[in-house]
Formats: C-alpha cells, structure tokens, sequence
C-alpha cells in the first residue's frame, strides 16, 4: 500500500496533480482541495490511497490523512466506488461529512452528484458507527496552484464532469465562478473548482 509521497509538483490539473520523485512522475487524482493546496515548481506531501482493479492501479492522493481516511471510510458505504467517494470528499470536507452523517443530514450529503435520498440514507445507516473516527479539516494557507493561461474554464468544467456533474451544469458554474478569475487573474485553479462546487451545491 502506498501511503504518502513527497515530491516536486510538475503539473496539475482540476482533480489531479502529477509528482516529480527524483526522475518518477506520478499522477494522483485529487479534491479541489488538495490541488489548491500544492503549486507547480515546489514540494509537496500527498497522503495516497491506491485502488486496485483488474484492469487499473489508480492513485488518489489527498492533502492531509484525514481527508484520504473519509475517502477510504465512504467507500465502506454499499455502492459507493472510488469515484463517487472522491466526490463526496470534495463537496463535504471531513468534519462537514462526520456532522452530516453522524445527524442524518440526507440533505447535506445529496449534494454529490450520484447519490440520491436512498443512496444518502443507506450511507448514514451503514457509517453512522465509524465517521467519528474522523478528524476536522484544517485550514489550507498554501499558495495557489499555477496553471495555463487561457485553459481554466476547460480545467474546471472537465474538473466538475470527472466528479459526476453533467457539461451543461459544469458549464454553468464556470460562468458563475468568471468574475472570481477576472477580479484576480492569478487565483488558482484549485480555488475556481472550489467556488464552483460551492455554487453547484446551492
């Protein structure tokens, strides 16, 4: 099991960032979170998880443990696989998922694409005994991600469509987040799919 690297950010990208370990690039699917968190050209620490498939090794790394340890807890859930557990840890933080399932907020947790009121229900009854283990999400103070020029509205819509939401949604939520990148044309990609999932959880 990978656990954690630490590298040198090459790239990234609206749910991924790709790691320089001494000459091995890895690319690890990430949160909004996560991908605000780093910035191309300095080192970063990335707490793994590695799913295994018959036909896949896919990597998902998160910014802190307790953020990997809610998308590991998730998939625990029936019917819950690793990409709509990465989704639900990026609309819902780990303190955010702990409160909403530990009350039976189903209103809370159907804010993630791909699980409706049964799915949410199911999910409270099956978690309800373990989400406590989870920690609360620290702040991040990091500097943003850096990214193309001209490329972020592609970045978060296809960021928002790998998550579960449909174009025409992702398409909306990137005109609503606009005014964010022209106000200041150095906010991070990581920070635009962030504000865009805040506005399509409304």
């Amino acid at each position: 099991m990978i656990a954690q690297l630490t590298g040198t950010v090459t790239a990234v990208g609206g749910t991924w960032v790709v790691l320089d370990l001494s000459g091995f690039g890895v690319r690890a699917l990430c949160t909004p979170a996560t991908v605000a968190a780093v910035r191309v050209g300095e080192s970063a620490t990335l707490h793994t998880s590695l799913v295994v498939r018959e036909d896949s090794l896919t990597l998902y790394g998160f910014s802190d443990a307790d953020e990997r340890d809610a998308f590991e807890l998730v998939q625990r859930a029936s019917g819950i696989g690793p990409k709509i557990a990465q989704a639900v840890v990026s609309v819902l933080p780990p303190d955010e998922l702990r409160v909403a399932i530990s009350q039976g907020n189903v209103a809370a947790i159907t804010r993630v694409p791909g699980i409706g009121p049964k799915g949410a229900q199911k999910m409270i009854l099956e978690l309800k005994d373990k989400v406590n283990t989870l920690g609360a999400l620290p702040s991040l103070t990091t500097q943003p991600a850096a990214f193309p020029v001209g490329d972020w509205r592609e970045q978060v819509a296809s960021g928002l469509e790998s998550l579960g939401w449909g174009g025409k949604d992702a398409g909306a939520a990137v005109e609503r987040v606009a005014h964010l990148r022209d106000e200041d044309p150095a906010i991070g990609i990581g920070e635009l799919m962030r504000a865009a999932l805040r506005s399509l959880a409304k």
